[in-house]
């Protein structure tokens, strides 16, 4: 589903096929999941091709080689441009966009100089499709921050994700909300969280979380909409009394949650604040005025 015999990837310097694309088995990253990457969209706007947030992805991703100490050259613009030319030699406008820095073999648990970058490109839609979530509370945490780089996107960082999500679909829900080692909710596997109360919409604080594009987006949209939102501290307990929630990340978008452990939230999402950030970003992402969205 990720690529044909005439999908072209950037590997190394080079545009390439992917079915022509290998690499090193004794790999450090492969080995020990020491590599970073981004996960970014292109969409096709009212102006023409455009990689959403292209500038602070590709910075993200220079930021969390530097973090965990993995030698990496290109610059941001270099980054962006290769970007395009990839849509462009894949003739796509809609599309996920994923940069993977990894490293040489290295079977010591030190940092190697040899480092590659390989990026590719695919039609991807929304991670959860357009339909309200069914979560659940992890017995999965986030780790403690004093253990990793939370803010760096790095490989090995996502066994945490894969097993909170397993969890949750073998229990029969879509998706796993993942609580931090005090006890307060963080983020889901792959997404932030934002939950609506009163008329306000509360993000979990930073320190325990990756710190999305998305997220911060949507922070940015609430302003411009006048919608209050603030970060804290957010208890299990005040789950059962909020009137929405939703995921937000650049795989995502905005998606609506309906329930946490089986318990619905008051409101139907298209009466909830959730749902005017939704249609605000889509109009964002595909460089439309969403002067009309009223709250």
């Amino acid at each position: 589903m990720y690529y044909t015999k005439d999908t072209i990837l950037f590997l190394n310097g080079k545009f390439i096929k992917a079915v022509d694309a290998h690499t090193d088995l004794y790999s450090q990253s492969l080995h020990y999941g020491f590599g970073a990457f981004e996960g970014i969209r292109a969409y096709q706007t009212m102006n023409g091709v455009k990689i959403f947030k292209a500038y602070e992805h590709f910075e993200r991703l220079k930021k969390s080689c530097a973090l965990v100490n993995i030698p990496f050259s290109y610059e941001t613009e270099e980054l962006i441009q290769i970007a395009y030319q990839l849509l462009e030699k894949n003739d796509m406008g809609d599309a996920y966009i994923r940069p993977l820095v990894y490293c040489g073999p290295n079977m010591q648990l030190t940092h190697t100089d040899e480092v590659y970058l390989m990026m590719c490109t695919w039609e991807w839609d929304k991670y959860h499709g357009d339909k309200q979530l069914k979560m659940c509370v992890s017995s999965y945490q986030r780790p403690n921050p004093n253990s990793l780089k939370m803010e760096a996107k790095v490989t090995g960082h996502y066994v945490n994700s894969i097993l909170a999500t397993s969890e949750a679909k073998v229990r029969g829900y879509d998706e796993a909300l993942m609580l931090d080692m005090n006890g307060f909710v963080a983020e889901a596997p792959g997404a932030n969280f934002f939950l609506e109360k009163d008329g306000v919409l509360y993000t979990p604080s930073l320190g325990h979380i990756l710190p999305g594009i998305t997220r911060q987006t949507v922070m940015n949209i609430c302003r411009e909409l006048d919608i209050p939102v603030k970060e804290k501290q957010i208890k299990v307990e005040e789950l059962e009394s909020a009137d929405s929630a939703f995921l937000c990340g650049t795989a995502a978008e905005i998606v609506g949650i309906e329930s946490i452990d089986a318990k619905p939230f008051k409101k139907e999402w298209f009466d909830s604040l959730g749902a005017t950030v939704q249609e605000a970003y889509k109009c964002q992402v595909l460089e439309k005025s969403f002067s009309y969205v009223i709250i």
